[in-house]
């Protein structure tokens, strides 16, 4: 796919659906996140498959907000519309490669049984006292 400007318009339509979504959470001032852009735009031209999309925290508080974004620039990778991925701080290329890879290579399925398995062993409430 390509490099696209995330926003609340457009964020949820973009994350729906299969495949794997990058977001690379950043704002103008921050040095580091000035530092990531070639990587990031990089990987966008390499990987045609994958959508890349760019987050302006400044402009886009909302999000930010909603993510609880502290520190930045902050990383998430979606995939089938399911966060695999979130991580403060600036990726060097080598990582982000191997990053694409290891998103690339996860067993969905399997990702979906942890969830259902996680949410199962935690639907007894705040009072019980059950070992998980």
């Amino acid at each position: 796919m390509s490099l696209i400007e995330l926003t609340k318009e457009n964020f949820q339509q973009t994350i729906d659906g299969d495949g794997i979504v990058f977001v690379d959470f950043w704002a103008s001032w921050c040095g580091p996140c000035r530092q990531f852009a070639p990587t990031f735009e990089a990987a966008a031209a390499k990987h045609e498959d994958i959508t890349f999309g760019k987050i302006d925290t400044e402009s886009q508080r909302e999000l930010a907000s909603a993510f609880q974004i502290q520190s930045i620039p902050t990383l998430m990778a979606f995939r089938d519309n399911i966060l695999v991925f979130s991580q403060a701080g600036a990726l060097p290329p080598p990582a982000f490669e191997r990053l694409i890879g290891e998103i690339r290579g996860l067993d969905m399925d399997d990702v979906r049984k942890q969830i259902a398995e996680h949410e199962a062993s935690h639907e007894h409430g705040p009072d019980c006292n059950h070992d998980h």
